[in-house]
């Protein structure tokens, strides 16, 4: 395994570091860190960083892709945040996300916004 291969995967290592680290200090700051764009970029370079030809194409369905995921993500962190302030649990908050952070893709996949490539 190559040096390209590895990186993304330290980093990702080194965020969640991160964050564990600075939620000590501030929640905000972790929630900064927690919430910042470094997957996609990483993704990216997962996807189509192994210096193979550029495909502008596929690369521009990925981030498409992405795009419809963040939507469905923010539905997600929106359905636990007013679980949480209804008094689920922790847990119980996150489940009932992931239930319907997994319709909603199932539908993006069902009426073809989302694509498998």
């Amino acid at each position: 395994m190559n040096f390209q291969k590895i990186l993304p995967v330290l980093t990702s290592i080194g965020i969640i570091l991160i964050i564990a680290a600075v939620r000590e200090r501030s929640r905000t700051a972790a929630a900064i860190f927690a919430s910042m764009p470094i997957n996609i970029p990483l993704a990216l370079w997962v996807v189509f960083g192994s210096g193979a030809p550029a495909e502008p194409q596929a690369e521009a369905l990925f981030l498409r892709n992405i795009g419809v995921g963040l939507l469905t993500t923010l539905v997600w962190v929106g359905i636990v945040f007013v679980g949480l302030r209804f008094g689920f649990t922790l847990p119980s908050a996150i489940i009932v996300g992931y239930v319907a952070w997994a319709a909603l893709t199932a539908l993006w996949f069902g009426i073809g916004v989302m694509k498998i490539t």
